[in-house]
């Protein structure tokens, strides 16, 4: 007995809704990135720190949007290499900024 067609069930809503979550992750961080920097006053270390957050979470925010929308499809694409190194890259990049506004 074969199948017929690909019966995924519900892992693409599980991997749909683990993508949300982790942009809404990122989201908290870069925001709490820019109020710690607004709280410590602003320099030009805290403003280039938060700048570059920001665009750390837009790169994140991309590759999330592009995976959840492929995700709608009956036979998702797999998360292309140099997509998953993105995501890796501002995930790294955000959290690195974030602990630089600390400092």
């Amino acid at each position: 007995m074969t199948a017929v067609g690909r019966d995924p069930g519900l892992q693409p809503e599980r991997t749909r809704l683990a993508w949300r979550r982790t942009t809404l992750s990122c989201t908290v961080v870069a925001l709490l990135a820019g109020r710690q920097a607004l709280d410590s006053g602003v320099s030009g270390a805290g403003v280039i720190a938060v700048a570059l957050s920001l665009l750390a979470w837009l790169g994140f925010l991309g590759v999330a949007h592009r995976r959840v929308t492929g995700l709608g499809t009956a036979e998702p694409v797999p998360l292309s290499p140099r997509r998953a190194l993105t995501a890796a890259a501002c995930t790294v990049a955000l959290a690195v900024f974030a602990a630089a506004t600390l400092f």
